[in-house]
């Protein structure tokens, strides 16, 4: 209620309810309104907004300039939480910024807030603010509890921040996705297409995933004879409607959650894991594009897109095919005879395929740690590179994912990736100098990048100035409208071949099969462009709590990192805990990607803060 009495007084507007106007009342009189010729104003001591807490920093987004946020320390919000209504004042400030304390809370937003018990004290987890509580005095140090944010009462006691099967509720409620914790709805898929689909069942389709992979979204076949490649896509859009309640949830999730050895999947396992799945020896509906090469001109002469059903012949690991693809065949039966006879070539031309789009686009040298787990505990990371089968698949994906792009309306889904700006890529030349590569300012953005990577592939630095390159880009998001692939070096792309875990490509689906955009697409687009990057963070988060989790194990350990943020002294393990970020608590100025040898000396699971020192 208070907040539309404001609202309504910062816009000069008198229609005020009866209940509205009986709070007014009270407002005068305690001179937090004033009423001059008949008009109510803010008294100018104090300023009303909601409450917004993020990246560790409490703002007032006053309602008389919505377009300046006013900080508050924690200690001056008063009880005060995220999307609270409240009543403040303008706090003295010698920095000069504008600063202001919460007197008091005016219209609270209901909701749960994660908490976690420190010398029988409330704090937030999010936050780490201190939530004033006399009741926190019968829990047991380190409980994790979620309860009532404007009582404190309890709803769920979470588990004790001891035991690490709690980091798992920790991440999903700091990032809105406990959802995925709910009862999985009930699915009846049947396969009983009335429509005649193209049967394909005999072609020696195979797929290519991680060891550990249980949903098949794509598979492939190559006619070396016609210069013709098979990307069969599961037909996910055949068993999701559109608006129904499965979908709807789909939406809600938009991709699934990849955590270490776990998925939380976009869709119920009996469509994610089966139905939806491209198994090995069962029948499965698909969508696939048949594709024409132009194997002289590294290009796709002719795309045809048709629904079908396929059969694939065998599920093959990343790690078989690169040895098949290094000569080493292994044992094999028939069945694998005859997908090696095909995959060979197509290697090939994948290979020259990927030179040329190297041309506009960019290889960069990275890769990426994935955490093992046993009973919750880290005990083992693995390093995954982009091999050549990786690279295969990659090719054949990106073709499918070009193709699609251009058969969309001129309104559709597209996935797009901007230039960056002038001032990002000459602050990376400035960085890359003082790194010692010296470098330089070219034409244009892509022929500086180029050269920039050339003369960073004489250098002991080339993976870190890969890092450095990356972080000067803007970021990949989804758009109605097409804007081109800058770092791919594609004029179109979309998301086509991954509808099992993405719900862009099955948006794209079924905007192929019906011709229709719907009419909410910029929506979608903007809504599954912010879970992406919300999804990213929660796993980082997870991830960061199982390394403190390792770092509390292991204070004393000495290991080995390099400086990755100069202004606020931190650094990365590149040895025994690949992939960790420590805080140098002795830190004297050393250069970026400096290579130190440090001590682990602290670690808060509950913060994810590991503090190291250096040993000089």
């Amino acid at each position: 209620m208070y907040s539309s009495i404001f609202k309504k007084i910062l816009q000069n507007k008198d229609d005020f309810t009866t209940d509205e106007m009986i709070k007014l009342e009270e407002l005068i009189e305690e001179e937090i309104i004033l009423k001059q010729d008949d008009k109510y104003l803010l008294n100018s001591k104090y300023k009303v907004g909601f409450i917004k807490l993020q990246n560790k920093r409490a703002r007032l987004k006053d309602l008389s300039n919505e377009h300046k946020d006013i900080s508050l320390d924690f200690e001056h919000l008063s009880g005060a939480y995220d999307g609270d209504f409240v009543l403040a004042k303008r706090v003295f400030n010698p920095r000069s910024k504008v600063k202001a304390k919460v007197l008091r809370v005016l219209d609270g937003k209901d909701g749960e807030v994660l908490l976690y018990i420190k010398d029988k004290k409330f704090y937030t987890i999010k936050e780490n603010i201190e939530l004033e509580n006399k009741g926190a005095s019968k829990y047991e140090e380190g409980d994790v509890l979620l309860v009532d944010n404007k009582t404190l009462d309890l709803i769920k006691n979470i588990g004790n921040i001891k035991d690490p099967k709690v980091d798992e509720f920790i991440s999903l409620h700091l990032y809105n996705e406990t959802v995925r914790l709910e009862k999985p709805l009930e699915v009846n898929a049947i396969m009983d297409d009335e429509k005649q689909r193209v049967d394909l069942r005999d072609l020696p389709f195979c797929t290519i995933d991680p060891n550990s992979a249980k949903d098949h979204d794509d598979a492939i076949y190559y006619d070396e004879k016609d210069a013709i490649l098979y990307v069969a896509i599961a037909d996910v859009s055949y068993f999701v409607k559109e608006g129904s309640e499965l979908d709807k949830l789909a939406f809600k999730k938009s991709t699934s959650v990849y955590l270490p050895g776990k998925v939380l999947p976009m869709l119920p396992n009996e469509l994610s894991e089966d139905m939806c799945s491209l198994k090995e020896g069962v029948d499965r509906y698909s969508y696939v594009f048949k594709m024409h090469l132009d194997l002289e001109n590294k290009d796709v002469k002719k795309a045809e897109l048709f629904e079908a059903i396929i059969n694939s012949h065998k599920k093959f690991s990343y790690g078989r095919i690169d040895r098949v693809l290094e000569g080493h065949l292994d044992q094999y039966n028939n069945i694998e005879k005859e997908i090696f006879n095909y995959l060979l070539p197509l290697y090939d031309v994948t290979k020259s395929f990927r030179a040329k789009r190297l041309e506009k686009g960019y290889d960069f040298r990275t890769s990426e740690f994935r955490l093992k787990l046993k009973n919750g505990q880290l005990f083992g990371i693995d390093e995954e590179e982009s091999t050549a089968s990786h690279q295969l698949i990659e090719e054949c994906m990106l073709l499918a994912n070009i193709q699609a792009s251009k058969k969309v309306n001129s309104i559709g889904i597209f996935r797009i990736h901007e230039e960056p700006p002038f001032k990002a890529i000459s602050q990376l030349v400035d960085d890359v100098n003082i790194l010692g590569v010296k470098v330089k300012l070219k034409s244009d953005v892509h022929d500086t990048i180029t050269h920039i990577q050339d003369k960073a592939s004489h250098s002991v630095l080339s993976e870190e100035i890969d890092e450095l390159i990356i972080h000067a880009q803007t970021q990949a998001k989804y758009s109605s409208r097409n804007l081109g692939h800058f770092g791919l070096g594609f004029k179109s792309y979309s998301h086509f071949t991954s509808p099992i875990r993405r719900y862009s490509d099955l948006v794209l689906h079924r905007m192929l099969k019906s011709k229709n955009t719907p009419e909410n697409i910029d929506e979608i687009c903007e809504y599954i462009s912010t879970r992406e990057r919300e999804v990213d963070k929660l796993v980082w988060d997870f991830e960061d709590r199982k390394y403190a989790r390792w770092a509390e194990k292991n204070i004393g350990t000495e290991i080995k990192v390099k400086v990755i943020d100069i202004e606020r002294n931190k650094a990365v393990c590149y040895d025994k805990a690949k992939g960790m970020k420590v805080t140098l608590e002795n830190y004297k100025g050393q250069i970026l990607y400096s290579k130190l040898r440090v001590k682990i000396k602290e670690a808060n699971v509950l913060t994810k803060q590991i503090i190291a020192s250096i040993k000089y």
